[in-house]
C-alpha cells in the first residue's frame, strides 16, 4: 500500500531541552489506512485496543528504551496524544492524519547524540498484539 509512512519518524526535536516529538504510529492518512515498516496495520475495529495500550503506557510506564534493549534511563514521556477523528473534531483540529503522537525527554546523552546524527530516525513501539492474516 502506498502513502504516508511517517510512523515512527521524528517530526521535531529541541536541542536545548533534549526533546524529541513525532508520530509513534499513524493508522490513517488522507483517508487511507497506513501500513507500518513491518508490513502490519491497525484497522478501525482495532483502534480501541491501540488507544487502551497508549493509555496504559501513560499510566504505568512512560519510559522509553533504546532499540528495545537498554530499558532504563533512556528517555521519559512528556507528551502523549491518541488522535482519532472524533478527538480532532472535538478539538477543532482539521487534519487528515490520525494516530499516536508522542514526545520524549531524552536523558541518555549517547542516545541524544544518535538522534542528532541520524542514527536513530524515529520511534518504535514495542508491544504485543493479536495478529490476523488478511488477503492482499
Amino acid at each position: 500500500m502506498e502513502g504516508f509512512r511517517a510512523t515512527g519518524l521524528f517530526s521535531k526535536t529541541d536541542d536545548e531541552r533534549h526533546l524529541a516529538f513525532g508520530w509513534a504510529y499513524v493508522f490513517e492518512d488522507e483517508g487511507q489506512m497506513q501500513v507500518d515498516h513491518s508490513g502490519e496495520f491497525i484497522d478501525k475495529a482495532a483502534l480501541p485496543a491501540l488507544e487502551e495500550a497508549a493509555y496504559d503506557y501513560v499510566l504505568t510506564s512512560r519510559e522509553a528504551d533504546e532499540m528495545h534493549e537498554k530499558l532504563e534511563g533512556v528517555a521519559q514521556l512528556v507528551e502523549s496524544v491518541m488522535l482519532t477523528p472524533d478527538k480532532a473534531a472535538a478539538m477543532g483540529i482539521t487534519t487528515k492524519r490520525y494516530g499516536y503522537w508522542v514526545g520524549f525527554k531524552v536523558q541518555d546523552a549517547a542516545v541524544w547524540a544518535k538522534i542528532k546524527d541520524g542514527t536513530y530516525g524515529g520511534f518504535s513501539i514495542r508491544g504485543v498484539g493479536d495478529r490476523e492474516k488478511v488477503a492482499a
